[in-house]
């Protein structure tokens, strides 16, 4: 994604269904991982935090190659949509034209289904990075890390949501038992993440 803010955001607004949730999804992941980065900039180079400089250094390389990733998605995204569309609208007027695409269809939608939760899966990562920089990062930026926190955990809830919607219409019992499966794992380590970061935060706001 190369656009302009306010490009991206006029297009989101439009009646055009792509980009769409996955696309916010993906971006706030991104900006989840930025205020990450922003943390440790304001962490290294400090003499009061110079024991933890070289954490801060290698969290950082961390967050901005999961930035890179999340910002990539967020065009991945839309490009998956836009392949299921494209497969429902194949000819379906003799029964070969129907299976070809049926056949289609399903594997575009398991495509757009595997876009969100490797944003999902990013999300974890990046939760992680947020609670180094919440605990040891400095403390005039907590805040920050707790955005941070809040909107990967955001990102990775809204990235649940296309996959459960992505799932609903597929008829592969074995594919989406195991996508539920990941689905219901990576919800749970998240919720977990954040109450484990908001905590953190709260602790050393109530330091200052």
């Amino acid at each position: 994604m190369r656009k302009s803010l306010q490009a991206f955001l006029d297009e989101l607004a439009s009646s055009s269904p792509a980009p769409g949730g996955g696309s916010v999804a993906a971006l706030s992941g991104a900006l989840g991982s930025a205020l990450t980065s922003m943390v440790c900039n304001l962490t290294i180079g400090k003499k009061k935090y110079a024991d933890v400089e070289a954490e801060m250094k290698n969290v950082l390389a961390q967050a901005e190659h999961l930035r890179e990733q999340f910002t990539a998605l967020i065009d991945r995204d839309t490009q998956a949509f836009n392949k299921v569309m494209e497969a429902f609208a194949l000819p379906k007027e003799t029964d070969l034209q129907r299976a070809l695409r049926s056949a289609a269809v399903r594997e575009a939608t398991k495509e757009a289904t595997l876009v969100p939760l490797e944003v999902m899966k990013h999300c974890i990562d990046a939760l992680a990075l947020a609670q180094t920089v919440a605990a040891k990062g400095n403390t005039n930026s907590v805040s920050d890390a707790g955005v941070s926190a809040l909107m990967l955990d955001a990102a990775l809830e809204g990235a649940a949501l296309n996959v459960r919607i992505n799932l609903n219409s597929l008829d592969d019992p074995e594919f989406v038992g195991w996508k539920e499966e990941d689905l219901q794992s990576l919800r749970s380590t998240s919720a977990l993440m954040l109450e484990e970061i908001q905590a953190i935060v709260e602790e050393q706001l109530q330091k200052k």
